[in-house]
């Protein structure tokens, strides 16, 4: 019986253990937060955490001429996706998304300023590899970069179906490079090629007729087909996964982690109205839905 009875008693705690925990985790999410100084207090002394924390600004590099990921608007600010990201950095730092200086470099001088420290963290859609993961830390993934067909809407061959089942007489175009012609066949086998010096002019051989099809970036495919739906269309079919993350410099695990932590609640949780702006202004995507009780990729 008193076995019986202190069991009882024992889930009625339980239970309003349970709840009061609950409700606790519910109300530190709102109120019981770290001062900026108990949280700058925990990063290691040396890492950059707390370098651009004093700082009071982040110093990114990137791009300023490949839309849709950093380019220059009408007015001469930058934006794009890339810039995007640098911003949802800047909010969870400073809670202010504008609190970042843009050092605008080659794609070459990517690694070269991370491991110098010339800036921060680079997040210009940089593709992640192994030999370059030698060189820098990256961070986690925000965006899954792939190989796409661009059509046009004055073109007969409009969808991937119709460009497959055309054979020979589908006339693809692309940019001029050792790997053309096995990136076209992986999509389009018996497609005829056409390699050309700048994705530009892929593009124009499009928009001129001599092309059913241009082989470029799904990125740019989104963002051609978002600013110009009356033009092109996207023929549905995308292959040849690549993954765009930022990079810092090796050894700094306090910064690295917090860029990390930074990005997933932006793509993940209740942080992600730039992330979510971002997709639809660039790339036309509806945000992801968030759906609690599963933990995100």
């Amino acid at each position: 019986m008193s076995g019986s009875h202190d069991r009882r008693d024992m889930l009625k705690v339980s239970g309003l253990g349970l709840a009061a925990g609950v409700m606790s985790g519910i109300g530190a999410g709102v109120g019981s937060v770290l001062s900026p100084q108990q949280a700058y207090a925990q990063a290691a002394p040396a890492s950059l955490l707390r370098t651009v924390l004093d700082r009071k600004k982040l110093i990114v590099g990137t791009g300023s001429t490949n839309a849709p990921w950093h380019f220059e608007d009408e007015k001469g600010q930058l934006v794009g996706m890339d810039i995007t990201m640098a911003h949802i950095l800047s909010q969870g730092l400073f809670d202010d998304p504008n609190k970042v200086e843009f050092v605008k470099q080659d794609p070459a001088a990517r690694i070269p300023n991370i491991t110098t420290g010339k800036v921060d963290i680079v997040v210009q859609f940089m593709t992640v590899t192994a030999q370059r993961a030698q060189l820098v830390a990256f961070t986690r993934p925000y965006y899954l970069e792939g190989v796409a067909l661009l059509t046009s809407t004055k073109g007969k061959l409009k969808t991937y179906k119709q460009l497959l089942a055309a054979g020979k007489a589908a006339r693809a175009s692309v940019l001029q490079n050792v790997t053309a012609d096995g990136m076209v066949k992986a999509a389009l086998p018996q497609a005829t090629i056409m390699q050309l010096d700048t994705q530009a002019n892929a593009i124009q051989a499009l928009d001129s007729g001599r092309a059913d099809t241009a082989v470029i970036d799904l990125s740019t495919v989104r963002w051609l087909v978002k600013r110009n739906p009356n033009a092109y269309l996207d023929s549905g079919f995308s292959y040849w996964p690549q993954i765009y993350s930022a990079a810092v410099r090796q050894g700094d695990q306090d910064w690295l982690n917090w860029v990390n932590t930074a990005f997933t609640v932006a793509m993940f949780a209740t942080e992600g109205d730039l992330y979510d702006k971002g997709l639809e202004d660039y790339f036309g995507l509806k945000p992801p839905v968030r759906k609690p009780g599963f933990p995100p990729i």
